[in-house]
């Protein structure tokens, strides 16, 4: 795996600005999922979120969830915490064309200019800080709960469950 330690991207550079810290982490760039993820950089599952593009079933409008790797979206709770009758996961092809981004590399950071609804799950506010995508897959970013809360604009929500809880 070949990377430039210097590039920074748009994400990285936003974070500066606004003086909020962060630490690059690094990883395969072919590994797409969340707890794999975790495994590579050394993190614990709960650390690392996922962001996950899901849509309205009524007017296809996009939006962002952030949640642990280790969990799974509740798209019921998600709905209502929405105040949508019914959402879907957008196609990995949707979501690409809507971010720009590559699934496996898709941030709430990189998308600021299209100013995303974005909700985060409750249990990072538990946390101090969170690891999500730098925007491109093989990166990571871990950076502080609250200043990341602020900047994303993201509303708290409790829309996860545990890989082995049934949905509902």
């Amino acid at each position: 795996m070949a990377k430039d330690k210097d590039k920074k991207l748009n994400s990285m550079r936003i974070l500066e600005q606004r003086g909020i810290p962060y630490e690059v982490l690094e990883y395969d760039d072919s590994t797409r999922d969340a707890e794999q993820v975790a495994e590579l950089v050394g993190l614990p599952a709960f650390m690392v979120y996922k962001t996950l593009v899901v849509q309205s079933v009524a007017t296809l409008r996009p939006f962002l969830v952030l949640i642990a790797s280790d969990r799974q979206l509740d798209l019921k709770r998600l709905a209502t915490a929405a105040g949508e009758k019914k959402v879907q996961m957008a196609s990995h092809a949707d979501a690409e064309k809507w971010t720009g981004l590559k699934v496996g590399g898709i941030s709430p950071l990189m998308l600021l200019d299209k100013n995303p609804t974005v909700y985060l799950d409750q249990p990072a506010t538990e946390l101090q800080n969170i690891c999500l995508s730098a925007g491109q897959r093989g990166l990571q970013l871990r950076v502080p709960v609250s200043p990341l809360l602020n900047l994303l604009r993201a509303k708290i929500v409790a829309v996860s469950r545990a890989d082995d809880t049934p949905p509902g």
